[in-house]
């Protein structure tokens, strides 16, 4: 058992766009320390395809940006933190820009494009693969930092409290994370520790998500006294590339921005349905795309719908959508002369970890940025490719307030108690208890709910939670006992988040309520009292 404690003057954990970019921003006055649980690049930072929104051309304003961006979080953002993002997102393009990232540029400037929800075309991005070149650009820079440290195959087991040490102050000192090569539990501790673990997208059966995405951050948080807020708003995005080959392949919005149409397929008509359930029609905002396809083929008894864009010329497609193109003609459709089948799945987790403008949690040197964070700039429903940006604005903003704080001297950390053993069934448990929560959320609480389907989902949860207990606090931890633990964690917040929902608003539709409520108001929730 290696019990050394691993000092640094920040932990971040995490190695999306969020973390990285904290981690570049805090390097050059701090000996920072970077955790992530796979490789550098197996976040979902790297799968982003569409790009990311900033105010750029000359007939956009940030008004409109701010505008559009309220409309489609359904009178849930908040002002103050959206206007703070948008302002800053023109500064945060220009820092990409100077370390090196290839945006797609048109008549000697950046080639900007539209998506779902937006009144302007201001999406910069790197053909159809945006996320993926940023992330190449930031990893070589972090990787070339001289103060950055890199843990790569660590797991985040938990963070560790002033309150949970039993001492007077509650402030983060640290955590325990699992060294997947080594399987040992190590020690980290610093005044400062940065929460950059994405989202919760493997709750749900059918995701665009990484295997990565199991709300390890979110559901820390709230065991160390975090609250938590907007859980309910899980995006599902309308067009997953629908293959028994293909794994989470999102067929980005960009695709619909330039003219991609919905449709049924021939065997129900082949006819063009998005008009007919928003004014919008393609161009509508996720969540209601997302419901119409749903609706379409419950009403049709389909498997999927189609997106068609082969009316584009085929040189169009080859230069904005060369990977889309590829993956789809690897699996033998050509989107230049067919349509592609396409259907939702979860995408984004727009609550999260309640922070504020420089990204504080409740307790003092805890900070949560990104898809882990709930800053209210999403409201009940997140505007294309905000998340990036999002991404950015707060890593910087995080980085600015530790800058600026005031020196704490870190508590001890006991060693991490390894006395537990091995169980040899752990592990065939863990993956059925895995797989019958990621059918039961979608059953459940996915697209569409009712009062009952939480209620079973409610019951199922408490089950799988007292199972899992029981194994983490007798047997040795795993990498999947802990994304297991995180993401029952995370199910119960949404369905609770759910439950407290009297109405039907942006991305939580419900039966029993299926009209929205006036006044609203986030929905926050607070852990018992430790």
């Amino acid at each position: 058992m290696n019990s050394a404690v691993r000092d640094f003057d920040v932990l971040i954990v995490g190695s999306g766009l969020a973390g990285l970019s904290a981690a570049l921003h805090l390097a050059p006055t701090h000996r920072v320390a970077v955790l992530t649980k796979r490789a550098l690049n197996d976040g979902s930072s790297a799968w982003a395809q569409g790009g990311i929104a900033a105010v750029l051309a000359a007939g956009d304003s940030f008004d409109a940006h701010v505008e559009d961006t309220l409309v489609a979080g359904a009178g849930l953002c908040d002002p103050e933190a959206t206007r703070f993002v948008v302002e800053h997102a023109p500064e945060a393009i220009g820092w990409l820009r100077e370390l090196g990232v290839p945006f797609s540029e048109e008549d000697g400037g950046l080639h900007l494009t539209r998506e779902g929800g937006h009144s302007q075309r201001r999406i910069v991005h790197v053909t159809d693969a945006t996320g993926a070149a940023v992330q190449q650009v930031l990893i070589e820079r972090v990787r070339r930092t001289p103060n950055i440290t890199l843990f790569e195959h660590h797991t985040l087991v938990d963070l560790v409290t002033g309150t949970k040490l039993g001492l007077g102050d509650p402030a983060c000192v640290g955590l325990y994370a699992l060294d997947d090569e080594t399987d040992e539990v190590l020690a980290f501790r610093a005044p400062h520790t940065i929460l950059a673990t994405g989202g919760a997208g493997k709750v749900y059966l059918y995701t665009t998500n990484p295997d990565t995405a199991t709300g390890d951050g979110i559901a820390a948080a709230w065991r160390a006294g975090c609250r938590v807020s907007n859980m309910e708003f899980i995006q599902f995005h309308p067009t997953c590339l629908y293959h028994p080959h293909a794994k989470s392949f999102l067929i980005s919005e960009a695709v619909r921005g330039e003219g991609g149409l919905l449709k049924l397929p021939e065997s129900a008509g082949g006819t063009r349905f998005m008009p007919t359930h928003d004014a919008r029609a393609e161009l509508a905002p996720r969540d209601v795309v997302a419901r119409a396809i749903d609706f379409e083929m419950k009403k049709h008894g389909l498997d999927c719908v189609h997106l068609d864009i082969s009316h584009q010329p085929a040189a169009f497609l080859k230069e904005h959508f060369p990977n889309i193109l590829a993956r789809c003609l690897e699996l033998g459709i050509d989107i230049t002369r067919e349509p592609i089948p396409v259907v939702p799945a979860a995408h984004y987790t727009c609550g999260g970890v309640l922070s504020d403008l420089s990204g504080r949690t409740d307790i003092p040197g805890l900070y949560a940025i990104g898809e882990t964070a709930c800053t209210g700039l999403h409201g009940a429903n997140r505007l294309a490719s905000n998340s990036l940006v999002e991404c950015m604005v707060f890593a910087r903003a995080a980085a600015s307030a530790i800058a600026e704080a005031p020196a704490r001297e870190s508590a001890a950390l006991p060693a991490w108690d390894d006395s537990r053993v091995t169980d040899a069934d752990e592990a065939v448990v863990i993956s059925h208890n895995w797989d019958e929560l990621r059918r039961f959320m979608w059953d459940y609480v996915g697209i569409v709910r009712t009062n009952k389907r939480l209620e079973r989902a409610s019951h199922r949860i408490a089950l799988l939670q007292a199972e899992i207990q029981e194994f983490y606090a007798n047997f040795h931890v795993t990498r999947d006992l802990l994304e297991l633990r995180n993401l029952v964690q995370v199910a119960e917040l949404i369905v609770r988040s759910a439950q407290a929902r009297h109405e039907s608003r942006g991305l939580h539709f419900s039966r029993d309520y299926p009209s929205l409520a006036e006044p609203t108001a986030p929905t926050v929730l607070a852990p018992p009292a430790s």
